[in-house]
């Protein structure tokens, strides 16, 4: 039974002339007490029409009725039912109306006597739902209508809100007809235009017409504090929406340590709060020519930038940011004489930038630098893509800047985490470092000193011993002599190479040679020992390498020794070489011993590693082998790595060699190698000679 047309609308269909004014809802209520105060205070028995929006609304004026129906009974009240609300005639005449009915969004309220004539219609603005209804949408809802004494237009308003009562309750149709006879002209039911011999008839005072005074400067001022309460909410509310925007961005990129995920949360927070078409930040220096775009927030519909290089050096908008150290807003880029003829830049930069405009669709821009005690970490850009430029607001800058502050501090902070990170590593590197050389030095020197020791005071306490028995002393304490020597030799390479201080002596050497003086040098130190079965897969036919020769035999002797150490007698050891690439060689020393875990393919590389721990192991050594040979390799610019599959699976050593790109005679490399290594082992001996005889000059 609801009705299509609002009562606003039908009304200003019969008066044309009329212009519907804003109220809000303090200036309606203050106009419904007055003309509710009209009907209390005098002695006629008006008609009163109230249609309130819901019930809810009905209930705080219920009692107010109750007194209006003691003076008139023709008094009705309108409502949408929400608990209790329903037909009813009792003091006065209720309608309970559907929901869907367009006086759910109306206000309406009509009081029509003999002697004066006044009445409300108005229509809400802005709906919202229970729900949504706070107390402030609530004081600032707005109505358009009409609020007149206009005697024809309240009897109109009047007639068109009984045919709807009646509609609603039909058995109140003979009840508003008399309303109808009382205070309606028959040509108002008829819908005919007035003539004047119906106005002459009435006794209407046209003096009274005019709405009071005192009424009219109530709404007056109602309204215009209404306008101020509503400029002072918007101001608030935009100040409220900065700090939230500022906080939530701060909450967010405090949560996380990671310089990315701080960007990129930040660049989001910040599109969604201003709803720009595009938001990006990029990290850039001062000093850099470009940076590459990594972060942005896209509104619908526009094209994506990530991944683009963005322009600094020759860019006059970047270099003006960096010498202002302020934001900058370009409201018209096509226009902006910068982009132009401007002063600022060179031609060819000019023309980038405005093309740069035209591929990217900006209109207008905004430039934020992010900066942190002088330091430039970034910048934050704003695009505006159409369909016409904008003026970029004071309040929008300056939130921009203070998120960018917040962004800058908060790279700051993850910057210093992951260097207090970094430094953390180290020191824990360091500090297993000097407990595992504490472990060794105790392990590696105490044992064979003890064993010195022992040997010693038992030649020299024992002089009846056997002839025999005295070469195993002597034998024994020299063997762990030249245990501690090789320690001691070990530091010290190690030491030399990581300072810098070896001088290389690179020339073109033949692999398959250095192989093989190698393979000697093992060999020869492990003769009295039985080792793995040692294959030589290497072909003579390889191309010349570019390499120290000392320190290659080195690291190819160190790198069977350890091959040796960990493969039973029953195992095998291979070396060959493959040519990885066009300038280098491959070698790889792979054995069936007893493996590496994968997740320590990297760690055995480091200084006195013992994958056993150092008290532990069933091999002796030091743990500086594999280092070392890390750092000699490192030092012709090669690689090495380890594979292995685990425990028990064997594990291969794999480095990299140059090729020597001249491809020089290699007559003379053999024998340059062979001295070189018989001169280091004639110095060695020569020194351990040395040190024997001062020892027994001493004794003597």
């Amino acid at each position: 039974m609801s009705r299509s047309k609002s009562v606003l609308t039908q009304l200003l269909r019969i008066f044309p002339q009329w212009r519907p004014q804003m109220y809000f809802k303090a200036s309606l209520t203050a106009l419904s007490h007055a003309m509710e105060d009209q009907v209390l205070a005098g002695s006629e028995q008006p008609l009163v029409i109230a249609s309130f929006q819901r019930e809810r609304f009905y209930r705080q004026e219920a009692q107010r009725y109750r007194r209006i129906a003691q003076k008139s009974n023709q008094v009705y009240v309108l409502a949408a039912p929400e608990t209790d609300f329903k037909h009813r005639s009792q003091d006065y005449e209720t309608v309970a109306f559907d929901a869907d009915d367009p006086l759910t969004k109306e206000w309406h309220l009509i009081v029509l006597g003999k002697n004066y004539a006044s009445c409300l219609i108005c229509q809400e603005k802005n709906n919202f739902t229970s729900q949504e209804m706070t107390a402030d949408m609530d004081n600032n809802r707005r109505f358009e209508g009409i609020w007149t004494f206009d005697r024809q237009v309240t009897q109109q308003a009047a007639n068109i809100l009984l045919k709807t009562i009646v509609n609603y309750r039909p058995e109140l149709e003979e009840k508003a007809q008399q309303a109808r006879d009382q205070y309606i002209p028959s040509y108002i039911l008829r819908d005919e235009p007035p003539q004047t011999k119906d106005i002459d008839n009435t006794t209407w005072d046209v003096t009274k017409n005019k709405p009071d005074p005192f009424v009219q400067r109530l709404v007056t001022y109602l309204q215009a504090g209404q306008y101020k309460l509503i400029k002072a909410n918007r101001t608030l509310s935009t100040k409220e929406h900065k700090e939230r925007l500022i906080n939530s961005v701060t909450t967010a990129i405090r949560l996380s340590l990671d310089p990315d995920e701080i960007l990129q949360i930040a660049v989001q927070k910040l599109g969604e709060g201003l709803g720009v078409c595009r938001c990006l930040v990029y990290r850039c220096k001062e000093t850099d020519t470009t940076a590459t775009i990594e972060h942005e927030f896209l509104n619908q519909g526009i094209p994506s930038i990530k991944g683009q290089t963005w322009p600094l050096q020759h860019n006059p908008l970047f270099q003006e940011v960096v010498e202002l150290r302020d934001p900058l807003t370009i409201d018209d880029a096509i226009n902006d004489p910068r982009l132009a003829n401007g002063k600022t830049g060179t031609t060819s930069s000019q023309q980038s930038l405005k093309t740069l405009v035209s591929s990217c669709s900006i209109l207008s821009w905004m430039l934020v630098p992010i900066f942190y005690s002088g330091r430039l970490l970034g910048m934050l850009e704003l695009h505006h893509c159409g369909p016409k430029p904008i003026t970029w607001k004071e309040e929008d800058v300056a939130l921009v800047n203070a998120i960018a502050t917040q962004i800058g501090v908060a790279l700051i902070q993850a910057e210093a985490y992951a260097n207090l990170q970094d430094l953390n590593e180290q020191l824990e590197a360091l500090d297993r470092t000097r407990s595992n050389l504490v472990a060794i030095t105790g392990h590696e020197l105490r044992t064979p000193l003890s064993t010195i020791q022992v040997c010693l005071e038992s030649l020299a306490t024992e002089p009846d011993m056997s002839p025999e028995l005295r070469q195993v002393m002597l034998n024994t304490a020299l063997q762990d002599a030249e245990r501690m020597r090789k320690l001691v030799q070990d530091f010290l390479t190690l030491s030399q190479l990581e300072s810098g201080r070896v001088e290389w002596n690179i020339e073109a050497l033949d692999l398959h040679e250095c192989v093989e003086l190698s393979l000697s040098n093992v060999r020869a130190r492990h003769k009295e020992t039985k080792l793995p079965t040692i294959e030589n897969l290497v072909m003579e036919e390889l191309p010349l390498i570019k390499a120290d020769g000392e320190w290659l035999v080195e690291v190819l002797a160190k790198l069977l020794d350890n091959a040796c150490k960990f493969t039973s007698e029953e195992g095998k050891i291979t070396i060959e070489v493959s040519c990885s690439s066009p300038h280098h060689l491959e070698v790889t020393v792979a054995d069936t011993g007893r493996g590496i875990e994968p997740k320590r393919l990297e760690t055995v590389f480091d200084r006195f590693y013992q994958e056993e721990g150092a008290l532990r192991r069933s091999t002796g050594g030091t743990g500086l082998g594999l280092a070392i040979c890390r750092q000699i390799v490192q030092g012709w610019g090669g690689k090495i790595w380890a594979e292995s599959q685990g425990k028990d699976h064997g594990s291969k050593f794999h480095f990299t060699v140059p090729i020597y790109i001249d491809q020089m005679p290699n007559q003379s490399s053999s024998k340059t190698i062979t001295r070189s290594r018989q001169s280091r082992q004639k110095a060695r001996g020569k020194s351990v000679q040395g040190k024997r005889q001062q020892a027994r000059g001493k004794r003597e």
